[in-house]
């Protein structure tokens, strides 16, 4: 904090939370709907993030979107995992700028249930794979990217969170993106 003319100020700006788009995700577990989740995208701190789910999340990048793509992990008190839209277990990667692209920012931290952030094997490799938190996770950040929450659904997520998965973390049933939309309130 910095003492500026009597008014304390922080010293280091935060970042725009500016939800620019929501994705809604319907989702299935099994042969049953789960109910829908919408994710606020924050356009404005992780653009190049954003711009490559939006893909994935809308018409598709090469043939390759999110709808009718399974959360191949899913780890009680952690994170759900999906968006492997190439091989769908957990092994593809692509995104819209080459097989990977560059961690743009960790100015945003995973604070609690219902972050989104990318999934990685490690430094500046981020495809389309991405994990939706059930808990706070703040061992992750500045290893993953966050770029958006769930702003509804968050029952969704606990109900695939609490589906039953064999010991590699992989669901019994599958739990399926059946639809997915974009919708755009802020160009970025």
């Amino acid at each position: 904090m910095v003492l500026r003319f009597g008014v304390i100020t922080s010293a280091q700006a935060q970042p725009d939370k500016t939800i620019t788009h929501k994705v809604t995700f319907d989702i299935a577990i099994g042969d049953k709907d789960a109910g829908s989740v919408v994710l606020g995208l924050y356009g404005k701190v992780a653009p190049r993030t954003v711009r490559n789910f939006v893909a994935f999340a809308g018409e598709g990048y090469e043939g390759l979107k999110y709808e009718g793509i399974g959360f191949h992990r899913v780890i009680k008190d952690f994170m759900i995992q999906g968006g492997d839209v190439q091989k769908q277990e957990g092994r593809g990667s692509i995104s819209i700028y080459g097989r990977y692209f560059d961690d743009e920012t960790f100015a945003l931290k995973h604070e609690g249930p219902g972050t989104l952030s990318m999934a990685n094997a490690g430094k500046n490799t981020n495809g389309a794979q991405f994990f939706i938190t059930t808990v706070a996770t703040s061992w992750l950040d500045g290893h993953h990217v966050v770029f958006g929450k769930v702003i509804d659904g968050l029952d969704v997520i606990r109900k695939v969170e609490n589906t039953k998965t064999d010991r590699n973390d992989v669901p019994v049933e599958p739990v399926i993106i059946k639809r997915s939309s974009v919708e755009t309130l802020v160009s970025i």
